[in-house]
């Protein structure tokens, strides 16, 4: 098998070449080939050269043919590699101090005090906060993003000549992927870096890249200049992908949510449903969730996580209301809390679904309401049993509710695939023989069969390629066209929530800051907290860089209290028709001085 077939370009110092295309492109296969590790996973480099000029007069190396020793003592040290799945390129068993460190001493020479330093100062330039107690910590012990974040500070660590970034942002929100990205863009200015950058993230290319290289099966089917390749696309190919991309700003001045006009489908009709204001589905009022923090030789509760804290909205049939907001904001958590998936603290707030308190119910009146409100996660990998045939996941919760016979089951399974675009073939198929795309569509299939009213959908596209993350995107909105089904949509990327929303409400700090229809948020965002993520979010022109602004963003306060913290209720200013503000500021003081005597909170 033919992973890369035919493969040339080069890259200059100062210089970011990026590399794009779909997964199976061979855009991996190519970073881990220029840093000699694709022969660890059982491929081979057959033909060609890799040269690279090692600068200060050691000359040029052609790292296809130098030995093992002589590219180990390259990587790390001369060439940096960032990759995409951190849990993986972390060693679990050690701290992150002794990963960081390691590298540091053996390729700069300093010594455990000294190295130590540089390692804190490292976590710090990548945002990650309490450095000095985070080289203590395991991998394990960090947030997805929060690792990603360790796996780029030891790429960065000797200021290598050629840094390789594979994915590097696609785990990380929106302010702490402008800041990583600003500080890759300082590294290259600053010594003369070279960037191989490898993303499916077209607006992050048109922030970062000099030059586009565009893969295909394998093959390059175009390269350019950066401005070249989004305002004159030549292959179909570089034009399809740019058409699936979301753009942030080009729903202004458009009331309703419209699907991404891919080729396959430009010419479907999509009928937005009516929504109607009595016909409210989720009422969510004053919810709280908080998780116990133990400490002591007795492990008594010692604090708490506050992580979703007095949250209130309304969803109407045929509706969507997307959360929006950073890692640690409560936004997958409130979406866990109204399926009961976690239990939210049953003396504050209130859950109705059609008007049934989801929090007073017992066990089986829950599970008779689960049939009402289903769930798309982020990972249809690990949501998926890997020992099922995908008919059998499908078809489980039909059975278990006993809304199909034996004779009826085949039929509505083989229905469900139909309406997501899956051939019948794939019901006999397992998981792994499926790409991550067509496993979402699963995914999707299965919280359809038993016809929900609600969809908690928590990023369910942030993972995907760029042209299967449109598809999948239209496919809800189609499916919430025909069926009327009312949809959760949690998600970092800005461009994604503006197309699908009808209402929007942003998260910080388990708290809704801000809540409003879709072009109050993006056309007239009141707070401050919201202004700066809309700052944050990357372009996809080359024209309208943002790079060279200064990014500074506040960081996160802890969520953690003592245990008899009482927070103060959260109270909105009505800036406009359905347009509320958080009163106070962003950087933790609101839950503290915010004032009791008003009774308007969002609906």
């Amino acid at each position: 098998m033919v992973g890369v077939k035919d493969i040339s370009f080069d890259i200059q110092p100062r210089e970011t070449v990026a590399v794009v295309g779909e997964s199976g492109s061979g855009k991996s296969v190519s970073a881990l080939s220029l840093m000699r590790l694709i022969e660890y996973g059982g491929g081979e480099i057959t033909n060609g050269k890799l040269l690279f000029d090692r600068g200060d007069g050691k000359g040029s190396i052609d790292l296809a043919t130098a030995t093992q020793n002589t590219v180990r003592s390259l990587r790390g040290n001369e060439i940096g590699m960032i990759f995409q799945e951190p849990m993986t390129s972390l060693n679990p068993v050690f701290t992150i101090g002794r990963q960081l460190i390691e590298g540091i001493r053996l390729h700069l020479d300093l010594d455990r005090a000294a190295a130590k330093a540089r390692a804190i100062e490292l976590l710090r330039q990548v945002r990650i906060p309490e450095p000095e107690r985070r080289l203590e910590q395991y991998p394990h012990e960090l947030s997805g993003g929060m690792r990603q974040r360790v796996v780029i500070a030891i790429a960065l660590a000797c200021e290598p000549r050629l840094l390789i970034a594979d994915e590097p942002t696609t785990a990380l929100d929106v302010t702490i992927q402008a800041e990583i990205l600003s500080l890759m863009n300082r590294l290259k200015q600053e010594h003369n870096t070279a960037v191989l950058f490898i993303t499916h993230d077209m607006a992050v290319v048109a922030q970062m890249a000099d030059r586009v290289v565009v893969m295909f099966r394998g093959e390059k089917v175009e390269e350019g200049a950066v401005e070249e390749i989004f305002e004159n696309p030549q292959h179909d190919y570089t034009k399809a992908l740019l058409a699936a991309v979301p753009k942030l700003g080009e729903m202004k001045g458009k009331a309703l949510p419209e699907p991404l006009q891919l080729m396959r489908n430009a010419e479907q009709a999509y009928k937005p449903i009516e929504i109607s204001d009595e016909s409210v589905v989720l009422d969510v009022s004053h919810l709280v969730t908080r998780f116990a923090v133990n400490g002591g030789f007795f492990r008594r509760v010692v604090a708490r996580v506050h992580a979703v804290e007095d949250v209130s909205f309304r969803i109407r049939a045929g509706e969507t209301l997307s959360l929006v907001g950073e890692s640690g904001c409560g936004k997958s958590t409130c979406g866990r809390s109204i399926l009961r998936l976690l239990d939210p603290l049953e003396q504050h707030g209130q859950i109705l679904l059609e008007g049934r308190d989801v929090m007073a119910l017992d066990d089986d009146q829950l599970r008779a309401a689960r049939r009402d409100m289903q769930m798309i996660f982020q990972d249809p990998f690990a949501s998926l049993n890997p020992q099922m045939q995908l008919f059998e996941q499908v078809a489980e919760p039909l059975r278990n509710f006993k809304l199909a016979s034996k004779s009826e089951l085949h039929d509505q399974v083989a229905s469900l695939f139909k309406r997501v675009e899956l051939p019948q073939s794939f019901m006999q198929r397992y998981p792994h023989e499926l790409s991550g795309g067509q496993r979402q569509r699963v995914a999707i299939a299965r919280a359809l069969a038993l016809k929900p009213k609600l969809i908690i959908a928590d990023e369910a596209v942030s993972a995907l390629d760029v042209s299967v993350q449109a598809q999948v995107l239209n496919l809800l909105m189609e499916l919430q066209a025909d069926l009327g089904i009312s949809m959760l949509f949690i998600s970092h990327d800005m461009a994604v929530v503006e197309r699908v929303s009808h209402q929007v409400g942003v998260m910080y700090l388990g708290r809704i800051v801000e809540l409003g229809s879709r072009a109050q948020i993006f056309e007239n965002p009141q707070h401050a907290y919201t202004r700066a993520l809309m700052q944050a979010v990357p372009i996809a022109d080359p024209s309208r860089r943002k790079l060279d602004k200064p990014m500074s963003f506040k960081p996160i306060p802890s969520p953690i209290y003592p245990k008899n913290y009482k927070p103060e209720p959260s109270v909105y200013n009505e800036v406009d028709a359905g347009h509320f503000v958080l009163q106070g500021n962003w950087d933790g003081a609101s839950t503290d001085g915010a004032r009791t005597n008003s009774d308007t909170v969002p609906a």
